[in-house]
């Protein structure tokens, strides 16, 4: 072993014995690990004006589970996303107009606010060469680094004004369409060799169609540009208490600048506990759709399902991914409204057989949990049970699955750094550790 990894090894070895912590000194303490309280449920520790999400309710015995909900600005979801989706119009624009101003527009004013996105959507020369110089592989990591590079270009970074906070909101929720589909298309000429297209925003596009098309031109259909549309109606918000969210509210507390808050927020996002889980979802389905023979035995299902609750099978986590959520109990609005999109554009794609099986096994591993583990805790499918089968089905690749989450995400985050800048009464965010380690005790110079 060279010294240098040996020096590496040491240091890492000398971390191991200090990290170590009782578990139990937790609850002792009345630590509140993870800020959850020991329902589950987390601890609140600000005030917002912009989301709810909705899983249970309290009374005098407690937690009571009920049908999930979520709101946007006092606006449910569902209500929201139906009356967009019986007229089959886009969405996500609206949405994105709602959550930033706290209103829904009136036609003139949406159509103002498209123009000016679309209008948002081309990115300087100079950032789209960097897109095209930049080194690695992932994504989210470009993305940020984009995000930060726009730092330059901007002539009031560092301005915290309510004017210059919504100029830059709406400038990153136009940009980030363009910035993931060209880092898309970038490395799939550098790592595959294919033709490298710079495609432009074209001004009677949504933004959902205009990402489909930068993407890979005009080889999509409208079912599936509503369909993506309405994932970014349902990606846009999910209350300031998510971890990508409270981590753009942290930063912005401090009085940093926009870029740096939300790259921050993209770093979080990234992580397979939060933006990467639907990636974790589809590999735990084609799993499944392998070693399931017959995908309509529901007994076959059921005792694989088993198996790897039991740690037996998969990757020995004992977790069906897609199921369960940390807020909703009965179910998730969003799925439940994903669904109904999913099973219409598996009909157009042929795959109908496939949605069957996805409805099937939402139904299955819910009942295979509450048998092996009973059914004190609630679980419902979430969102990420069908985002994954539902990008499949649009033609998007698993390298662009986070991406497109925080391209939706974007929006709760530029709505809830704007509240945390300028809410009456703002403090910088500052929790306490309690330090339980014998080493930090007193230790006398002369003893080293």
């Amino acid at each position: 072993m060279k010294k240098k990894e040996y020096t590496i090894y040491k240091l890492s070895d000398d971390m191991k014995s200090c990290i170590k912590m009782d578990p139990e000194l937790f609850k002792k303490l009345d630590v509140k690990r993870g800020l959850r309280n020991d329902d589950g449920t987390g601890v609140l520790v600000g005030l917002t004006n912009i989301g709810n999400v909705v899983g249970y309710e309290r009374t005098e015995s407690g937690l009571k589970p009920i049908e999930g909900e979520l709101y946007y600005r006092g606006y449910e979801i569902q209500e929201l996303a139906h009356a967009i989706m019986k007229e089959k119009r886009f969405g996500f624009e609206e949405i994105a107009y709602l959550l930033l101003s706290g209103k829904l527009p009136d036609p003139e004013e949406l159509q103002d606010f498209v123009t000016l996105l679309v209008d948002n959507m081309p990115l300087e020369q100079k950032t789209i060469l960097h897109i095209i110089e930049l080194e690695g592989t992932n994504i989210m990591n470009i993305l940020a680094r984009s995000v930060l590079e726009l730092y330059t270009f901007d002539t009031t970074p560092d301005d915290t004004s309510r004017d210059n906070l919504m100029r830059q909101s709406v400038e990153l929720v136009s940009k980030f369409p363009t910035i993931i589909a060209y880092a898309y298309n970038m490395l799939r000429h550098k790592m595959l060799g294919k033709s490298l297209h710079i495609r432009h925003a074209q001004p009677h596009y949504s933004i959902a169609q205009n990402f489909l098309y930068m993407l890979k031109g005009k080889t999509f259909t409208d079912l599936e540009a509503r369909t993506l549309d309405l994932l970014l109606m349902l990606h846009a918000e999910h209350g300031g208490g998510n971890n990508s969210t409270f981590t753009v509210r942290v930063t912005s507390s401090t009085g940093t600048d926009t870029y740096s808050s939300i790259a921050a927020g993209i770093g979080s996002l990234k992580g397979p506990k939060h933006g990467g889980a639907n990636i974790k979802v589809t590999d735990m389905v084609e799993h499944l759709k392998r070693n399931i023979c017959n995908w309509e035995d529901e007994l076959e299902i059921k005792r694989y399902l088993t198996r790897i609750l039991n740690r037996e099978v998969y990757d020995k986590a004992g977790l069906i991914y897609g199921i369960g959520h940390a807020v909703y109990t009965l179910s998730d609005p969003r799925a439940n409204l994903l669904k109904e999109m999913a099973k219409e554009l598996a009909h157009e794609k042929g795959r109908d057989r496939e949605y069957a099986f996805m409805e099937r096994l939402e139904r299955i591993a819910i009942e295979t949990f509450y048998e092996i583990k009973g059914d004190k805790k609630k679980v419902c499918a979430n969102i990420d049970l069908y985002s994954g089968f539902v990008y499949d089905m649009i033609g998007i690749p698993q390298e662009i699955y986070t991406p497109l989450f925080a391209m939706a995400r974007i929006v709760g985050w530029c709505a809830h750094r704007n509240e945390e800048l300028n809410f009456e009464g703002k403090r910088i965010i500052r929790p306490a550790y309690r330090c339980v380690a014998d080493s930090m005790k007193y230790k006398p110079l002369h003893n080293r």
